[in-house]
């Protein structure tokens, strides 16, 4: 499996027991949602391996308790500690028309109300606050706007397009200087 075919879902934070469980924290809204998973493949050495699961359970807000196939003691746990999990995008539960995950929505134009268009998403860079597009201006420009509710008024998939109110300046920071 190829690193672009799957999302990053968590990553193992800690051993649990001596029998070699592991705490995973699962970057979701929703971790109830993946309690079924029968594998999970784990980032080794920049390689996605398949690890299979002989049980999960709930832990504590996004964690979940694992325990997989051949991994029975501490000491074999942590040599996991650490490590990214993915899954297939194809496992990715669909979302409400307006939500959208942010591998999707790379080429899509942003549409601003008071500016008309503004570009091209070309990446959407994390940070501690907000997520944030980062678009490809048609004057070479690259402009950065927080991926914020108050600021997306609409999603057309269809169309890939992306609808903003951006506030008054934002958008002249990039384009007037």
């Amino acid at each position: 499996m190829k690193k672009d075919d799957c999302f990053e879902l968590g990553h193992i934070t800690k051993t649990r027991s001596f029998k070699g469980e592991v705490i995973v924290y699962l970057d979701t809204d929703n971790p109830g949602e993946y309690l079924e998973m029968e594998s999970v493949f784990v980032e080794i050495k920049q390689q996605l391996v398949p690890f299979f699961i002989e049980q999960i359970l709930p832990h504590k807000k996004n964690n979940v308790r694992v325990k997989f196939e051949g991994i029975d003691t501490e000491e074999t746990a942590k040599s996991i500690v650490k490590k990214k999990i993915f899954l297939p995008i194809a496992l990715l539960p669909d979302l409400d028309s307006q939500d959208f995950y942010h591998h999707e929505v790379i080429g899509f134009s942003i549409e601003d109300i008071n500016y008309g268009i503004i570009g091209v998403i070309s990446d959407i860079v994390e940070s501690n606050t907000n997520p944030i597009f980062k678009i490809e201006h048609p004057k070479g420009v690259e402009i950065l706007i927080p991926v914020a509710d108050d600021f997306i008024k609409n999603v057309d998939k269809k169309k890939h397009k992306i609808i903003t109110s951006c506030p008054e300046g934002l958008i002249e920071l990039y384009i007037n200087e």
